[in-house]
């Protein structure tokens, strides 16, 4: 199988969450992605897209966010493209793991969970394009 890439707008809502995950599970199927590991790719998607309505637009309706997903024989990659304000992941510090539950901030673990969950997570601006979230997510090799 050669490189088959997928390619859909949605516009920056919560509600087209759930397309968006319906679009990414349906290349990951095609990857032949194991259940377990597509439902991590769609959490991780979840959370990349709710981060970009809620921080790189501010609130929902204000921009569209632009999925691609390439399926290769070993991997599925997605990008995710939004005209958003630039996002600098070094500006996020790692979480501290070690504090208790009831004592942790509501955010900052979205990133971390992420890169937990996909093998690659790199993130790109590019005037004119705006920023681009590059994730892969490896098939396992058999035995």
């Amino acid at each position: 199988m050669s490189e088959q890439c997928f390619h859909a707008a949605y516009p920056g809502r919560f509600s087209s969450l759930r397309l968006i995950s319906s679009f990414v599970r349906e290349a990951a199927q095609k990857t032949g992605l194991d259940d377990c590991t597509i439902y991590a790719v769609e959490t991780a998607v979840d959370e990349a897209c709710s981060n970009i309505i809620e921080h790189a637009y501010g609130a929902e309706d204000l921009g569209e966010i632009q999925c691609e997903c390439c399926v290769l024989p070993d991997r599925l990659i997605i990008i995710l493209k939004d005209q958003g304000k630039p996002f600098d992941p070094s500006a996020i510090a790692a979480p501290n793991l070690e504090v208790p539950l009831d004592e942790r901030t509501d955010h900052g673990l979205g990133l971390y969970f992420m890169r937990q969950m996909m093998d690659d997570v790199r993130f790109d601006f590019v005037e004119g394009v705006g920023n681009i979230l590059t994730m892969v997510k490896m098939k396992e090799k058999p035995g």
